[in-house]
């Protein structure tokens, strides 16, 4: 379904078009819109360049991403250096070429309205 079409839609991630599963975390992905959104879960010990690094063969995530973070925190390291944290209720806007991380005990839990259509897929 095309976005603009008029017709409504709802969809849950309790049922999504596709679910990938990495180190110490999973996505979920629903098609709306004609868009892709997804539904990150990341377990303590997830760390970007340890669990999805090996799986797409880039120096840092390439993805660009526009994430609501629903619960957890996560560390960001963006490749120029600059890092902070986000946590529940953050919205954040981060362009390709960086790292992150979770921090703490809690699994962190983002939803992503940009850049999970090709996530987390084995280029290799």
């Amino acid at each position: 379904m095309k976005a603009g079409t008029g017709q409504a839609e709802v969809r849950s991630f309790g049922k999504p078009d596709e679910v990938r599963e990495f180190p110490n975390g999973k996505l979920e992905l629903l098609q709306v819109g004609g868009t892709v959104i997804g539904r990150a879960t990341f377990k303590p010990g997830w760390r970007w360049s340890t669990s999805i690094q090996p799986l797409v063969g880039t120096k840092s995530c390439e993805a660009p991403h526009f994430q609501y973070h629903v619960a957890g925190r996560i560390h960001v390291v963006m490749d120029d250096g600059k890092e902070f944290d986000c946590g529940p209720g953050d919205v954040s806007l981060l362009p390709e070429g960086h790292d992150a991380w979770v921090i703490g005990d809690e699994p962190a839990v983002v939803v992503d309205f940009q850049g999970m259509a090709d996530y987390a897929k084995n280029n290799l």
